[in-house]
């Protein structure tokens, strides 16, 4: 039996039915992408739903619909394995963004992964940052959520360590206000001998603690939440957490915003396997570097920097734990990788450098720091 297209092919020439191809092909892929972009949707509303991603009824009937409406040149088995595929593609799409952060729930870095992806996807606490790179390494996370620097205690230098161990690229950014509270089950200060923090807040509060419980334990733990958690489970203990900790753990606010200083701001990271190389005409790029140990080298490395006019908004140094008294470096330049005078200056950088690698183009969003309720 003929198909229809059989006397259109019998006419045309090689380079003809080429062309023809070309066409099929273009529109295959379109329809492709569409395709996946509905059954997205699909695994969305499944989602909030609380319905399985997986629905081998529905795969089943869709291969016994196809095969009933092909007529061939196509052999049956090609055309249920070309449609597997597609189905997988489709199943992969569907899945919800998985999110790691700094855990347990309600930590600041929690926060500020709720208030960037919003009700995106599915959070997964880490117990430390070490974790977050490791997890979105292997694939087991799309995204990880790290601190990276506080406006009044500087960087968090296990983030910066992990940028220059792994390959991990940043693709956006989040400042996220911080307003600290002091926490506890009876939310009587005269009840407490000892403060649970993490070490920044811990900094962060120092003055206040000094002057409002001279002489309290100070402990440091791994995040702020487990610091909650540890005043809900003994009445002589406090903790300096979010109000939003105070909810999930039961405590009582002692004090609100006990920080020394008001303008607290923490900025986080959003890290991911691929770098977002898309321009906005407000982004940043990150730059990590090290030079050689010898006079004039840093000078050396920055001079074609300084020269193309780019604006340098960080730069932090930090041991590289390979060799005694050698650092790499972490800067923060004001441009896109995707700038020729940005591209230019960062080839004549390499010439003064022992490593060099991009971290990632991504949105500035400094100039987007939001004022947000007590929840931080």
């Amino acid at each position: 039996m003929k198909n229809k297209y059989d006397d259109i092919a019998e006419n045309k020439s090689i380079d003809e039915c080429r062309i023809e191809i070309d066409k099929i092909d273009e529109t295959i892929v379109n329809l492709l992408n569409d395709r996946l972009l509905y059954g997205k949707q699909i695994g969305k509303q499944k989602f909030e739903k609380g319905n399985q991603i997986l629905d081998t009824g529905r795969e089943k009937a869709i291969l016994e619909r196809l095969q009933s409406i092909n007529k061939g040149p196509l052999a049956e088995n090609v055309l249920h394995y070309i449609y597997s595929v597609i189905i997988t593609a489709t199943k992969e799409i569907q899945k919800p963004l998985m999110i790691s952060y700094l855990g347990p729930e309600a930590t600041y870095s929690h926060i500020a992964a709720m208030n960037y992806f919003g009700h995106s996807g599915t959070f997964v606490p880490k117990f430390n940052i070490k974790d977050i790179f490791l997890d979105v390494e292997r694939g087991n996370s799309n995204f990880g959520v790290v601190p990276v620097e506080n406006s009044i205690e500087g960087a968090v230098n296990p983030t910066l360590d992990q940028l220059f161990e792994t390959d991990l690229k940043i693709s956006s950014e989040k400042y996220q206000p911080i307003s600290h509270a002091l926490l506890s089950k009876t939310g009587d200060i005269s009840d407490v001998n000892i403060v649970y923090s993490h070490p920044q807040p811990c900094g962060q509060c120092r003055n206040w603690l000094s002057t409002n419980l001279p002489g309290v334990q100070i402990e440091e733990c791994s995040s702020t939440a487990r610091a909650a958690q540890k005043a809900s489970e003994n009445s002589k203990i406090a903790a300096i957490a979010s109000t939003k900790a105070a909810q999930m753990y039961n405590l009582k606010v002692i004090k609100p915003q006990i920080a020394d200083y008001s303008k607290n701001v923490t900025r986080f990271l959003i890290l991911s396997k691929e770098a977002i190389t898309k321009k906005t005409g407000n982004d940043k790029t990150s730059i990590m570097f090290v030079t050689a140990h010898n006079p004039g080298a840093l000078f050396n490395a920055l001079e074609p920097v300084a020269k193309a006019g780019l604006n340098i908004v960080k730069l932090e140094s930090r041991p590289t734990k390979r060799q005694n008294w050698n650092y790499f470096f972490i800067m923060d330049i004001e441009g896109h990788i995707e700038d020729k005078n940005l591209q230019d200056a960062l080839e004549k950088m390499k010439e003064f450098c022992l490593f060099h690698k991009n971290l990632g183009s991504y949105p500035n969003l400094e100039h987007k720091i939001e004022e947000i309720e007590k929840i931080d």
